[in-house]
């Protein structure tokens, strides 16, 4: 995956509580190979009218928002199904980071595993945040993982996240990624230990 240092862009309010996979990326989606992307069906029930044509109250059908690499969301956003696809549709219209009261706990693991930087932010720096965004579009947000700060305006706050998924996201690595990085000492244990005790693999396996 793509690694994650330092991102700076506009971000966008989306201040709805809430906010389920389903909304995210619509069920009807689900039948795609990820190699197809989820771009146009990111929210899709929210960017456009039943005729398909753009939903002009909707954020990111509105200029500069339409632009946004950052979203500022609503409590416990990614609630619902365990759906990967949630976090696919995100990352393929440009989004690197979401901030937001809380995530749900399955969506906010996809999204590590995936490069999408998600920051848990108290409620009301939150509402600062939408309050600053809507009432001068086009702000950007910076936001530096290696320092573990967001900054935005003269708004400024640092952000907890697990040390291992920092390494990870700086390196650009999955789970199966970084467990890869040891595979040479993981094959000298294996091999090891069928010949020291022989007796627990098998003879199919000696």
């Amino acid at each position: 995956m793509q690694p994650f240092k330092s991102h700076r862009g506009v971000a966008a309010p989306l201040p709805k509580s809430n906010i389920n996979t389903d909304l995210i990326v619509p069920a009807r989606y689900l039948f795609r190979a990820r190699k197809d992307g989820f771009a146009d069906a990111l929210f899709s029930d929210l960017r456009y009218e039943s005729d398909g044509t753009a939903a002009p109250d909707f954020v990111l059908n509105q200029s500069p928002f339409d632009t946004a690499s950052i979203l500022v969301a609503g409590d416990n956003f990614g609630c619902g199904s365990s759906r990967e696809h949630a976090v696919w549709a995100l990352a393929d219209y440009g989004f690197r980071v979401v901030i937001a009261p809380s995530f749900a706990d399955i969506f906010h693991g996809n999204s590590l595993q995936n490069g999408l930087l998600v920051i848990p932010t108290p409620q009301a720096t939150v509402d600062q945040l939408c309050t600053t965004l809507s009432g001068n579009p086009g702000t950007e947000i910076s936001v530096d993982l290696d320092a573990q700060t967001v900054v935005c305006g003269n708004l400024s706050y640092t952000f907890e996240i697990d040390p291992y998924r920092k390494e990870c996201l700086l390196n650009g690595l999955s789970e199966t990624s970084d467990t890869l990085r040891s595979l040479s000492k993981i094959e000298t244990f294996e091999s090891q230990h069928r010949q020291s005790r022989p007796w627990l693999a098998g003879p199919h396996q000696l």
